[in-house]
């Protein structure tokens, strides 16, 4: 089902797109098609925000990202800048005492 909503979506030609945990409970199969088409639609120009806590998904198809903590955004970091590791900190809230 999931799948299909994502192709309802994206066949709506949206210039944004938000989705939360868009792989969650889906086969790897459907999976990878899903993680896929949201990198082509935001190489076609459409904006896409990924809320997930898989941070795999994430390095996967995202140019940057950055971790709310406590109702705070952490810097946005171009995936190529950052790692997994650096991410799992400050998903603990620790980019705050750099700052």
């Amino acid at each position: 089902m999931q799948k299909f909503i994502v192709a309802r979506e994206l066949e709506q030609a949206p210039k944004v797109l938000i989705c939360a945990q868009p792989t969650w409970g889906v086969d790897v199969g459907a999976a990878a098609m899903i993680r896929q088409s949201l990198i082509d639609i935001a190489r076609s120009g459409c904006a896409v925000l990924i809320i997930s806590e898989e941070l795999d998904e994430l390095f996967d198809v995202s140019d940057r990202i950055g971790v709310m903590f406590n109702g705070k955004l952490s810097p946005i970091e171009p995936i190529g800048r950052t790692n997994r590791q650096q991410i799992g900190l400050w998903m603990s809230g620790l980019w705050q005492k750099a700052a």
